[in-house]
């Protein structure tokens, strides 16, 4: 019984953060890019642009999850059609994970050496050309560790969002664990979620380390 539960918790815990992962990077991504290239000296200069993304991106971080997961219930509902289970979660989850992206983004962007994007312009190259030719593949192993960090930062949103029945491994913790009183159920999804944790780390950190070693 308890290990049928913890199974289909950490399926659903999989489902959320791997969709709100995708949905994130598709919002952040460009946004950290876009920070990027338009801060000071950077190859599309744009004080204005800058500052209005940094200003949208520190505003959003700012917010608590937990407060965001409330003030988006209303947005969840018209999107998904409820407020609860794991796929509503995945609403909140994604647009709080949105502005680390683009952080995450914007300064794996501009760690990339200048001479690199210096020497692209001078053969012609245009910015387009210079991002995903130069930026993009030269930051490469620096966004794994980025969205490992990603990973890992919703896993425990995600757990979070069982507060407000989020569905997952949280969900499981805090109604069947410390509602019913089981303490076992609380000690296996910690469990579990620390397992999940190592697991992406592991795995991005080796993806990390293959893709400096083909790098060099």
């Amino acid at each position: 019984m308890v290990f049928n539960m913890l199974v289909q918790a950490t399926i659903e815990t999989i489902y959320m953060v791997l969709l709100s992962v995708v949905v994130s990077l598709i919002i952040g991504f460009p946004c950290g890019i876009l920070a990027a290239i338009t801060s000071e000296g950077h190859i599309f200069e744009n004080k204005s642009i800058n500052r209005v993304l940094n200003g949208i991106i520190n505003v959003t971080r700012s917010f608590p999850y937990i407060i965001l997961m409330i003030l988006l219930l209303p947005l969840s509902r018209f999107i998904i059609g409820t407020t609860i289970g794991s796929t509503a979660a995945i609403v909140p989850l994604s647009i709080s994970a949105a502005p680390f992206v683009a952080r995450i983004v914007e300064n794996c962007v501009l760690e990339v050496d200048r001479g690199v994007i210096e020497a692209s312009e001078s053969l012609g190259a245009n910015n387009f050309t210079i991002i995903t030719k130069v930026i993009i593949p030269e930051s490469l192993a620096s966004l794994v560790q980025g969205i490992t960090l990603l990973i890992i930062n919703l896993i425990g949103l995600s757990a979070m969002a069982g507060a407000i029945g989020g569905g997952g491994l949280g969900d499981l913790a805090i109604r069947f664990g410390y509602n019913r009183f089981k303490l076992d159920i609380m000690i296996y999804s910690v469990l579990v979620i620390i397992v999940l944790v190592q697991g992406v780390q592991l795995i991005g950190n080796l993806i990390s380390n293959r893709l400096k070693k083909n790098g060099r």
